[in-house]
């Protein structure tokens, strides 16, 4: 079984100290562990509830501060990108892109991301059919990169609900790409006053039962103080919890082996 791969910050660059500290505490936490870690931090979240949410600081600086903790903690990086003209520039700093579940039809995106040459986590939207990723992927792979991730985040049941269905994970495992788990987004609670909410409480129970599925990868946003959060502050993870979650899924991979 190959190496977990384990993609985990915060879910927005709130400032250069706060990105780097994250950073560094998850490089220094999963070197404890046999995970692939790769930091994320979204230099923009385009997709906010509300016009006057917090965004980040933009793609620019975004990506500068990206690319220094990449030199300084040698950790490989990861960021959203939201339209075809931020994925060269960003293709050029990051080790891997990801593109926004809501975002995952569009063709100009996936071709765009492509075309890097950098690994692609492609999340599946709320919306679709886990066997209708394989259109996503293969946007993807028309640029002859097949280096793609496909990634369960939940599925809309009702209005501001989201639930996992497991068997989306065979599913999309049966279109021939390592499949990761998005524990974090799938607790997620939509446009409540203007801004998701969430229940964090459930994701270490599906973080278990993924890992007792056999995903290839896990996505958890953390924070040091997650109801300080400047993006996703209800549903993401205490940069403390993230130890224990890990040796909780590793054991249960080994059973698996």
């Amino acid at each position: 079984m190959k190496k977990l791969l384990f993609i985990a910050g915060p879910c927005v660059i709130e400032d250069k100290d706060m990105a780097f500290a994250i950073a560094q505490r998850l490089r220094d936490i999963t070197a404890r562990h046999d995970v692939d870690f790769v930091f994320k931090a979204s230099f923009d979240k385009a997709n906010r509830t509300s016009v006057g949410a917090f965004r980040g600081p933009g793609l620019k600086e975004g990506l500068r501060i990206l690319g220094d903790i990449r030199e300084r903690l040698g950790v490989r990086v990861l960021s959203d990108i939201h339209t075809p003209e931020q994925a060269a520039p960003a293709g050029e700093v990051l080790d891997m892109l990801q593109i926004p579940a809501f975002l995952c039809r569009q063709t100009d995106l996936l071709v765009a991301a492509g075309n890097t040459g950098k690994p692609i986590n492609v999340k599946k939207a709320q919306f679709m059919a886990p066997e209708d990723m394989q259109y996503a992927a293969a946007k993807v792979a028309s640029t002859g990169n097949t280096q793609i991730y496909l990634c369960e985040r939940g599925a809309t049941f009702g209005y501001n609900n989201l639930v996992v269905d497991f068997r989306s994970f065979s599913i999309m495992a049966g279109l021939g790409y390592p499949v990761i788990f998005d524990a974090t987004h799938s607790v997620q609670i939509p446009s409540q006053g203007g801004k998701s909410s969430g229940r964090r409480e459930f994701v270490l129970p599906l973080v278990r039962a993924a890992a007792a599925y056999g995903i290839d990868g896990l996505f958890c946003e953390a924070h040091p103080e997650p109801d300080k959060a400047k993006s996703d502050a209800a549903n993401c993870l205490p940069l403390d919890s993230i130890d224990g979650m890990l040796e909780q899924v590793l054991r249960i991979r080994a059973c698996l082996a």
